[in-house]
Protein backbone atom coordinates (compact mmCIF):
# COMPACT_ATOMS: atom_id res chain seq x y z
CA UNK A 1 0.00 0.00 0.00
CA UNK A 2 2.85 2.27 0.56
CA UNK A 3 4.40 1.92 -2.80
CA UNK A 4 1.08 2.27 -4.41
CA UNK A 5 0.53 5.85 -2.15
CA UNK A 6 4.30 6.64 -3.48
CA UNK A 7 3.18 6.25 -7.13
CA UNK A 8 -0.17 8.28 -6.35
CA UNK A 9 2.08 11.37 -4.85
CA UNK A 10 4.56 11.34 -7.75
CA UNK A 11 1.87 11.11 -10.36
CA UNK A 12 0.03 14.49 -9.07
CA UNK A 13 3.70 16.25 -8.57
CA UNK A 14 4.07 15.27 -12.09
CA UNK A 15 0.83 17.08 -13.13
CA UNK A 16 1.18 19.91 -10.94
CA UNK A 17 4.59 20.65 -12.85
CA UNK A 18 3.47 19.91 -16.27
CA UNK A 19 1.76 23.33 -17.39
CA UNK A 20 0.37 21.59 -20.45
CA UNK A 21 -1.51 19.08 -18.44
CA UNK A 22 -3.58 21.28 -16.07
CA UNK A 23 -5.58 23.02 -18.64
CA UNK A 24 -7.08 19.98 -20.18
CA UNK A 25 -7.57 18.75 -16.93
CA UNK A 26 -9.82 22.25 -15.77
CA UNK A 27 -10.14 23.86 -18.32
CA UNK A 28 -11.63 21.69 -20.60
CA UNK A 29 -14.55 20.51 -18.88
CA UNK A 30 -15.78 23.90 -18.67
CA UNK A 31 -15.29 24.33 -22.48
CA UNK A 32 -17.43 21.24 -23.43
CA UNK A 33 -19.94 21.97 -20.86
CA UNK A 34 -20.48 25.56 -22.07
CA UNK A 35 -20.34 24.32 -25.61
CA UNK A 36 -22.45 21.86 -25.88
CA UNK A 37 -25.56 23.13 -23.22
CA UNK A 38 -25.43 26.13 -24.92
CA UNK A 39 -24.32 25.95 -28.30
CA UNK A 40 -25.23 22.49 -29.34
CA UNK A 41 -29.12 22.99 -29.42
CA UNK A 42 -31.29 20.81 -31.43
CA UNK A 43 -34.54 22.88 -30.82
CA UNK A 44 -35.85 24.40 -34.01
CA UNK A 45 -37.59 27.90 -33.70
CA UNK A 46 -37.75 30.98 -35.94
CA UNK A 47 -36.62 28.61 -38.74
CA UNK A 48 -36.58 31.58 -41.37
CA UNK A 49 -39.18 31.57 -43.74
CA UNK A 50 -40.52 33.87 -47.29
CA UNK A 51 -44.30 34.17 -47.75
CA UNK A 52 -46.07 34.26 -51.28
CA UNK A 53 -49.41 35.08 -51.20
CA UNK A 54 -50.69 35.27 -54.18
CA UNK A 55 -54.30 35.48 -53.48
CA UNK A 56 -54.42 38.27 -51.33
CA UNK A 57 -57.55 37.44 -49.20
CA UNK A 58 -58.98 37.37 -45.60
CA UNK A 59 -58.72 33.52 -45.37
CA UNK A 60 -55.05 33.63 -46.88
CA UNK A 61 -53.74 36.53 -44.22
CA UNK A 62 -55.88 34.44 -41.52
CA UNK A 63 -53.97 30.65 -42.77
CA UNK A 64 -50.37 32.42 -42.43
CA UNK A 65 -51.01 34.45 -39.24
CA UNK A 66 -51.35 30.99 -37.92
CA UNK A 67 -47.76 30.19 -38.89
CA UNK A 68 -46.09 33.57 -38.04
CA UNK A 69 -47.64 33.52 -34.75
CA UNK A 70 -46.56 30.02 -33.65
CA UNK A 71 -43.25 31.18 -33.00
CA UNK A 72 -41.91 28.15 -35.16
CA UNK A 73 -41.41 30.76 -37.92
CA UNK A 74 -39.86 33.90 -38.79
CA UNK A 75 -40.78 36.02 -41.65
CA UNK A 76 -37.67 37.20 -43.29
CA UNK A 77 -39.91 38.76 -46.73
CA UNK A 78 -43.05 38.58 -48.35
CA UNK A 79 -42.88 38.40 -52.18
CA UNK A 80 -45.49 38.15 -54.77
CA UNK A 81 -43.61 35.67 -57.67
CA UNK A 82 -42.65 32.04 -56.76
CA UNK A 83 -39.22 33.54 -59.07
CA UNK A 84 -38.49 35.48 -55.80
CA UNK A 85 -39.31 32.74 -53.34
CA UNK A 86 -36.20 30.79 -55.65
CA UNK A 87 -33.84 33.32 -55.23
CA UNK A 88 -34.26 33.37 -51.47
CA UNK A 89 -34.29 29.74 -51.21
CA UNK A 90 -31.28 29.44 -52.89
CA UNK A 91 -29.37 32.04 -51.31
CA UNK A 92 -29.82 30.62 -47.83
CA UNK A 93 -31.74 33.58 -46.46
CA UNK A 94 -34.76 31.36 -45.85
CA UNK A 95 -34.95 27.97 -45.15
CA UNK A 96 -38.75 27.46 -45.84
CA UNK A 97 -41.40 29.26 -48.22
CA UNK A 98 -45.01 29.10 -48.43
CA UNK A 99 -46.98 29.46 -51.22
CA UNK A 100 -50.75 30.40 -51.55
CA UNK A 101 -52.20 30.27 -55.02
CA UNK A 102 -54.87 32.43 -56.26
CA UNK A 103 -58.15 31.37 -55.51
CA UNK A 104 -57.19 29.97 -52.11
CA UNK A 105 -59.85 32.48 -50.28
CA UNK A 106 -63.16 31.84 -52.94
CA UNK A 107 -62.47 27.60 -52.88
CA UNK A 108 -62.47 28.11 -48.53
CA UNK A 109 -65.60 29.91 -48.77
CA UNK A 110 -67.02 27.13 -51.25
CA UNK A 111 -66.19 24.73 -48.50
CA UNK A 112 -63.85 23.01 -51.23
CA UNK A 113 -60.41 21.62 -51.29
CA UNK A 114 -57.97 24.37 -50.90
CA UNK A 115 -54.23 23.73 -51.69
CA UNK A 116 -50.96 25.40 -50.07
CA UNK A 117 -47.33 24.99 -51.31
CA UNK A 118 -44.76 24.35 -48.63
CA UNK A 119 -41.39 24.38 -49.32
CA UNK A 120 -38.35 23.29 -47.22
CA UNK A 121 -34.98 23.27 -47.75
CA UNK A 122 -34.07 19.86 -47.65
CA UNK A 123 -29.93 20.83 -48.04
CA UNK A 124 -30.57 21.06 -43.63
CA UNK A 125 -32.48 17.57 -43.20
CA UNK A 126 -33.43 17.54 -39.83
CA UNK A 127 -34.41 21.32 -39.31
CA UNK A 128 -36.50 20.66 -43.39
CA UNK A 129 -37.98 17.61 -41.72
CA UNK A 130 -39.21 19.51 -37.89
CA UNK A 131 -40.46 22.77 -40.12
CA UNK A 132 -42.44 20.25 -42.47
CA UNK A 133 -43.47 18.78 -38.95
CA UNK A 134 -45.00 21.82 -37.70
CA UNK A 135 -46.18 23.17 -40.86
CA UNK A 136 -48.20 20.61 -41.01
CA UNK A 137 -49.35 20.72 -37.87
CA UNK A 138 -50.71 24.21 -37.99
CA UNK A 139 -52.42 23.63 -41.44
CA UNK A 140 -54.10 20.17 -40.03
CA UNK A 141 -55.16 22.75 -36.33
CA UNK A 142 -56.50 25.69 -39.50
CA UNK A 143 -58.53 22.66 -41.23
CA UNK A 144 -60.29 21.26 -38.26
CA UNK A 145 -60.98 25.00 -37.31
CA UNK A 146 -62.70 25.39 -40.34
CA UNK A 147 -65.12 22.71 -39.97
CA UNK A 148 -65.86 23.00 -36.59
CA UNK A 149 -66.94 26.64 -37.69
CA UNK A 150 -69.30 25.06 -40.51
CA UNK A 151 -70.67 22.07 -38.06
CA UNK A 152 -71.13 25.47 -36.19
CA UNK A 153 -73.54 26.79 -38.28
CA UNK A 154 -75.38 23.55 -39.74
CA UNK A 155 -76.09 22.87 -35.68
CA UNK A 156 -79.64 23.96 -36.20
CA UNK A 157 -80.25 20.93 -38.96
CA UNK A 158 -78.76 18.61 -36.14
CA UNK A 159 -75.13 18.15 -36.78
CA UNK A 160 -72.90 17.30 -33.82
CA UNK A 161 -69.18 17.26 -34.42
CA UNK A 162 -67.42 13.95 -33.44
CA UNK A 163 -64.26 15.34 -31.05
CA UNK A 164 -61.03 13.33 -30.37
CA UNK A 165 -59.81 15.10 -26.98
CA UNK A 166 -55.73 14.49 -26.89
CA UNK A 167 -54.00 14.39 -24.22
CA UNK A 168 -50.59 14.97 -24.61
CA UNK A 169 -47.79 14.37 -21.48
CA UNK A 170 -43.92 14.51 -21.88
CA UNK A 171 -42.72 12.74 -19.00
CA UNK A 172 -38.76 13.48 -17.28
CA UNK A 173 -38.11 16.74 -20.28
CA UNK A 174 -41.76 18.27 -20.37
CA UNK A 175 -40.13 21.32 -21.93
CA UNK A 176 -38.67 19.14 -24.56
CA UNK A 177 -35.66 21.14 -24.09
CA UNK A 178 -32.61 19.43 -25.87
CA UNK A 179 -30.54 20.88 -22.77
CA UNK A 180 -31.82 18.47 -20.51
CA UNK A 181 -30.97 15.63 -22.98
CA UNK A 182 -27.56 17.40 -24.03
CA UNK A 183 -25.57 18.36 -20.97
CA UNK A 184 -26.20 14.86 -18.40
CA UNK A 185 -24.07 13.17 -21.97
CA UNK A 186 -21.59 15.87 -21.22
CA UNK A 187 -20.28 13.95 -18.07
CA UNK A 188 -20.17 10.31 -20.01
CA UNK A 189 -17.97 12.41 -22.73
CA UNK A 190 -15.62 14.02 -20.27
CA UNK A 191 -15.05 10.70 -18.21
CA UNK A 192 -14.10 9.46 -21.65
CA UNK A 193 -12.11 11.94 -23.06
CA UNK A 194 -10.22 12.98 -19.86
CA UNK A 195 -9.67 9.71 -18.06
CA UNK A 196 -8.77 7.76 -21.80
CA UNK A 197 -6.20 10.74 -22.66
CA UNK A 198 -4.83 11.38 -19.17
CA UNK A 199 -4.42 7.24 -18.72
CA UNK A 200 -2.31 6.95 -22.03
CA UNK A 201 -0.56 9.98 -21.43
CA UNK A 202 0.72 9.42 -17.98
CA UNK A 203 2.02 6.02 -18.68
CA UNK A 204 3.61 7.17 -22.14
CA UNK A 205 5.53 9.79 -20.55
CA UNK A 206 7.55 7.50 -18.61
CA UNK A 207 8.50 5.57 -21.56
CA UNK A 208 9.43 8.84 -23.28
CA UNK A 209 11.77 10.43 -20.78
CA UNK A 210 13.10 7.32 -19.84
CA UNK A 211 11.60 7.06 -16.15
CA UNK A 212 10.01 3.55 -17.40
CA UNK A 213 12.94 1.73 -16.67
CA UNK A 214 13.89 3.57 -13.14
CA UNK A 215 10.60 2.40 -12.48
CA UNK A 216 10.80 -1.49 -13.10
CA UNK A 217 14.30 -1.83 -11.64
CA UNK A 218 12.68 -0.84 -8.29
CA UNK A 219 11.15 -3.50 -5.67
CA UNK A 220 7.40 -1.99 -7.13
CA UNK A 221 5.17 -5.05 -7.97
CA UNK A 222 3.61 -4.84 -11.66
CA UNK A 223 0.57 -4.42 -9.75
CA UNK A 224 1.48 -1.89 -7.50
CA UNK A 225 2.41 0.34 -10.35
CA UNK A 226 -0.33 0.04 -12.54
CA UNK A 227 -2.55 0.64 -9.75
CA UNK A 228 -0.45 3.73 -8.52
CA UNK A 229 -0.50 5.12 -12.24
CA UNK A 230 -4.38 4.74 -12.85
CA UNK A 231 -5.40 5.73 -9.59
CA UNK A 232 -5.18 9.57 -9.89
CA UNK A 233 -6.86 9.16 -12.92
CA UNK A 234 -10.03 7.74 -11.34
CA UNK A 235 -9.72 10.53 -8.57
CA UNK A 236 -9.68 13.09 -11.77
CA UNK A 237 -12.46 11.73 -12.99
CA UNK A 238 -14.65 11.75 -9.54
CA UNK A 239 -14.11 15.60 -9.55
CA UNK A 240 -14.59 16.34 -13.04
CA UNK A 241 -17.79 14.49 -12.21
CA UNK A 242 -18.79 16.19 -9.45
CA UNK A 243 -18.08 19.58 -11.42
CA UNK A 244 -20.40 18.81 -14.23
CA UNK A 245 -23.51 17.67 -11.64
CA UNK A 246 -22.98 20.55 -9.57
CA UNK A 247 -22.72 23.07 -12.62
CA UNK A 248 -25.83 20.56 -14.64
CA UNK A 249 -28.19 21.53 -11.11
CA UNK A 250 -26.87 24.71 -10.34
CA UNK A 251 -26.23 26.63 -13.70
CA UNK A 252 -28.51 24.95 -16.08
CA UNK A 253 -31.49 24.03 -13.92
CA UNK A 254 -31.37 20.08 -14.38
CA UNK A 255 -32.42 18.37 -11.32
CA UNK A 256 -30.98 14.93 -10.23
CA UNK A 257 -33.65 12.47 -9.31
CA UNK A 258 -32.00 9.50 -8.76
CA UNK A 259 -29.29 8.46 -6.11
CA UNK A 260 -25.72 10.87 -6.78
CA UNK A 261 -24.59 7.62 -5.23
CA UNK A 262 -25.60 5.18 -7.27
CA UNK A 263 -24.40 7.69 -10.57
CA UNK A 264 -21.06 8.16 -8.69
CA UNK A 265 -20.84 3.93 -8.24
CA UNK A 266 -21.53 3.52 -11.45
CA UNK A 267 -18.81 6.33 -12.94
CA UNK A 268 -16.16 3.95 -11.51
CA UNK A 269 -17.61 1.35 -13.23
CA UNK A 270 -17.60 3.26 -16.81
CA UNK A 271 -13.70 4.22 -15.44
CA UNK A 272 -12.64 0.30 -15.45
CA UNK A 273 -13.86 0.39 -19.11
CA UNK A 274 -11.61 4.31 -20.25
CA UNK A 275 -8.93 3.67 -17.96
CA UNK A 276 -8.48 -0.20 -19.77
CA UNK A 277 -8.50 2.07 -23.15
CA UNK A 278 -6.21 4.17 -21.50
CA UNK A 279 -3.97 1.64 -20.73
CA UNK A 280 -4.12 -0.37 -23.83
CA UNK A 281 -3.19 3.03 -26.35
CA UNK A 282 -0.28 3.47 -23.96
CA UNK A 283 1.01 -0.39 -24.84
CA UNK A 284 1.08 0.32 -28.39
CA UNK A 285 2.10 4.29 -28.49
CA UNK A 286 5.70 5.31 -28.33
CA UNK A 287 5.11 9.01 -27.69
CA UNK A 288 2.71 11.68 -26.06
CA UNK A 289 1.77 12.72 -29.73
CA UNK A 290 0.96 9.27 -31.06
CA UNK A 291 -1.23 8.41 -27.61
CA UNK A 292 -3.72 11.57 -27.97
CA UNK A 293 -4.04 10.49 -32.07
CA UNK A 294 -4.66 6.88 -31.01
CA UNK A 295 -6.99 8.34 -28.38
CA UNK A 296 -8.73 10.27 -31.07
CA UNK A 297 -9.40 7.37 -33.01
CA UNK A 298 -10.55 5.13 -30.57
CA UNK A 299 -13.41 8.19 -28.87
CA UNK A 300 -14.63 9.63 -31.99
CA UNK A 301 -15.98 6.52 -33.17
CA UNK A 302 -17.72 5.56 -30.06
CA UNK A 303 -19.16 8.81 -29.70
CA UNK A 304 -20.89 8.61 -33.03
CA UNK A 305 -22.09 4.93 -32.20
CA UNK A 306 -22.90 5.83 -28.49
CA UNK A 307 -26.46 7.50 -29.13
CA UNK A 308 -25.11 10.72 -27.89
CA UNK A 309 -26.43 12.43 -30.70
CA UNK A 310 -27.99 10.10 -32.98
CA UNK A 311 -30.17 7.77 -32.20
CA UNK A 312 -28.80 3.90 -32.32
CA UNK A 313 -32.51 2.80 -33.50
CA UNK A 314 -31.84 5.19 -37.01
CA UNK A 315 -28.74 3.05 -37.08
CA UNK A 316 -28.36 0.16 -39.85
CA UNK A 317 -28.23 -3.47 -37.93
CA UNK A 318 -25.02 -3.98 -38.67
CA UNK A 319 -24.22 -0.69 -36.67
CA UNK A 320 -27.01 -1.48 -33.98
CA UNK A 321 -24.86 -4.84 -33.18
CA UNK A 322 -21.65 -3.13 -33.14
CA UNK A 323 -22.79 -0.34 -30.48
CA UNK A 324 -23.52 -3.41 -28.30
CA UNK A 325 -19.66 -3.50 -27.17
CA UNK A 326 -19.66 0.32 -27.13
CA UNK A 327 -19.27 1.16 -22.99
CA UNK A 328 -20.51 5.01 -23.22
CA UNK A 329 -23.64 3.51 -24.90
CA UNK A 330 -24.68 2.16 -21.83
CA UNK A 331 -23.47 4.84 -19.35
CA UNK A 332 -25.57 7.09 -21.39
CA UNK A 333 -28.52 5.50 -20.63
CA UNK A 334 -27.65 5.33 -16.77
CA UNK A 335 -27.14 9.16 -16.20
CA UNK A 336 -29.85 10.61 -18.19
CA UNK A 337 -31.76 7.84 -15.99
CA UNK A 338 -30.59 8.77 -12.56
CA UNK A 339 -30.73 12.38 -13.84
CA UNK A 340 -33.82 13.08 -15.54
CA UNK A 341 -35.95 9.54 -14.68
CA UNK A 342 -34.76 8.78 -11.11
CA UNK A 343 -34.10 5.56 -11.71
CA UNK A 344 -32.46 3.22 -9.60
CA UNK A 345 -30.61 0.17 -9.45
CA UNK A 346 -33.89 -1.98 -10.45
CA UNK A 347 -33.95 -0.03 -13.50
CA UNK A 348 -30.76 0.21 -14.49
CA UNK A 349 -28.85 -3.34 -13.46
CA UNK A 350 -28.20 -4.26 -16.78
CA UNK A 351 -26.56 -1.53 -18.14
CA UNK A 352 -24.29 -1.55 -14.69
CA UNK A 353 -23.68 -5.44 -15.75
CA UNK A 354 -22.95 -4.53 -19.08
CA UNK A 355 -20.47 -1.73 -17.89
CA UNK A 356 -19.20 -3.94 -15.36
CA UNK A 357 -18.14 -7.00 -18.04
CA UNK A 358 -16.75 -5.10 -20.42
CA UNK A 359 -14.69 -3.00 -17.98
CA UNK A 360 -13.01 -6.20 -16.71
CA UNK A 361 -12.67 -7.84 -20.21
CA UNK A 362 -10.51 -4.71 -21.40
CA UNK A 363 -8.71 -4.02 -18.50
CA UNK A 364 -7.59 -7.18 -17.96
CA UNK A 365 -6.49 -7.33 -21.65
CA UNK A 366 -4.81 -4.55 -20.86
CA UNK A 367 -3.12 -4.94 -17.66
CA UNK A 368 -2.04 -8.35 -19.67
CA UNK A 369 -0.90 -6.70 -22.56
CA UNK A 370 1.39 -3.71 -20.44
CA UNK A 371 2.46 -6.89 -17.87
CA UNK A 372 4.40 -8.28 -21.64
CA UNK A 373 5.79 -4.70 -22.46
CA UNK A 374 7.13 -4.79 -18.43
CA UNK A 375 8.60 -8.38 -18.86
Amino acid sequence: MKAILSILWKEFVQLRRDPKLLPVIFISPILQLLLLGYAANLDVKNIPSVICDMDRSAASREFLDDFVNSGYFSVEARVERMDEVDRYLDHGDAAMAFVIPRGFGDKIAARQEASVMIIADGSESQSATIGVNYATMIAAKYAQKIIFEAFERAKGLGLKPVLVNTEVRVWYNPELKSRNFMVPGVLGLILMIMTTSLASLGIVRERETGTMEQLIVTPIRPYQLIVGKLLPFVLIGLVDATFVITVARGWFGIPVRGSVALLFALCLAFMLNTLGTGLFISTISRTQQQAMLTSLFFILPQLLLSGFVFPIENMPKVFQLLTTIIPIRYFFVIIRGIMLKGAGWAELWPQAAALLVLGTIILALSVARFHKKLD
